[in-house]
């Protein structure tokens, strides 16, 4: 059955690489995934990642701008809208920057870069020929988008202004806010620690993974670097927080089984 992706829900995720080739080698041989390359110009191939035929995200050449300002390598999360331009004018009404005002991706769909007023950027996409990851949850495809903040409750505000999600915050050793749609969760929150210092606000990709420990170990042979080890939270999961060789940053996870209540 095909990934639905209703408004207001992360529907794609893409790198931008320093490396586009290092990087491809990094996550077809961490994730198994096979490369489709699209020429977008002489030298330089946007390349669509696929699991079992169904696309799980991509990756690009990051601009030279990009690089010139010193911007690393970067999981870009995308979400669903009815419309880039009525939701990034909104988005505008509501404290963020955009750093690209709507534009057509060709026949694939309309989008726009915003940065919100805590400083992470993500995109919004308006499908057209191109609805987004045609798997999702299954191993080694996308699990969950995560904002790591440093103002959460003004993170908070902004989102369900936005986007119409609604936020519950949990203690999970820590507090933690869970965004819900009418569709039911679509992503969470942290805030930024003093312990954490340094760490960008930023949204990232979790990937489903059978082993989590063997994930982390693979992806150290690799050349990645391992920011938090395998860590085991109750009643969630196993995870590890981890930096690819071009420095853009993703965790993996293996989900706990949901408890069954005796009958």
């Amino acid at each position: 059955m095909a990934v639905t992706h209703p408004p207001g829900t992360f529907c794609w995720i893409e790198l931008a690489a320093d490396d586009a080739a290092a990087a491809k080698r990094f996550y077809t041989s961490l994730f198994g995934w096979t490369a489709r390359d699209t020429p977008i110009s002489d030298d330089e191939v946007y390349t669509i990642y696929e699991l079992g035929g169904e696309s799980v995200g991509a990756s690009y050449p990051m601009m030279a701008d990009q690089r010139a300002a010193g911007v690393p390598s970067n999981w870009l999360s995308y979400v669903a809208v009815e419309s880039a331009d009525a939701t990034a004018a909104k988005a505008r009404e509501l404290g963020a920057t955009l750093l690209a005002e709507p534009f057509d991706v060709m026949e694939h769909g309309r989008m726009a870069v915003v940065r919100d007023p805590t400083g992470a950027v993500f995109a919004l996409w308006q499908p057209k020929n191109h609805p987004g990851v045609g798997l999702r949850g299954a191993t080694n495809s996308l699990a969950w988008n995560e904002l790591a903040t440093p103002d959460s409750a003004r993170a908070k505000e902004f989102y369900t202004g936005l986007f119409g999600w609604t936020g519950k915050t949990l203690n999970l050793g820590a507090p933690y806010t869970e965004f819900s749609g009418p569709s039911g969760l679509v992503g969470g929150m942290y805030q930024i620690t003093e312990q954490m210092q340094g760490m960008p606000p930023c949204w990232l990709p979790y990937f489903n993974v059978d082993d989590v420990a063997a994930a982390t170990e693979t992806a150290r042979s690799l050349g990645a670097t391992i920011f938090v080890e395998p860590t085991d939270v109750p009643s969630v999961g196993v995870f590890s927080l981890i930096q690819d060789p071009q420095g853009a940053m993703f965790y993996v996870i293996k989900l706990h089984p949901p408890k069954v209540s005796a009958s």
